[in-house]
């Protein structure tokens, strides 16, 4: 037998070569093997960056650049307010922050629209 790996997906061990990728017959999940082994030994922690390119830590306060609308309602983040102890996720949608903001609640902003404090 050739040495082709299971499916990442499903676990499926007839999967077969196509070219540069490998699919799986049976979920139809196609991946480059080569990348994939390098993702899996990629365990450098992410970092996240403020607009101006400075690293934020869980804890941090920030200061938002850019008037922000909060969608489903009329509020408006204004330019120039001041969040405090934010935590980092990874979140949907590029929202990397998940924040109390006082007056609007609970939010999850992007880190290109804030600077550190």
């Amino acid at each position: 037998m050739s040495d082709v790996p299971k499916c990442p997906k499903c676990a499926c061990e007839y999967t077969y070569e196509d070219g540069a990728l490998l699919v799986c017959p049976e979920c139809a999940h196609e991946w480059n093997p080569t990348a994939l082994s390098t993702a899996a030994n990629d365990d450098a922690p992410r970092v996240v960056k403020d607009a101006n390119g400075t690293a934020l830590a869980d804890g941090d306060a920030v200061i938002v650049i850019k008037d922000l609308k909060v969608k489903g309602s009329s509020l408006v983040v204004k330019v120039g307010t001041k969040v405090r102890n934010i935590r980092l996720v990874d979140g949907t949608a590029g929202h990397d922050i998940d924040c109390r903001i006082e007056g609007i609640g609970p939010m999850q902003l992007k880190s290109e629209f804030v600077r550190k404090a």
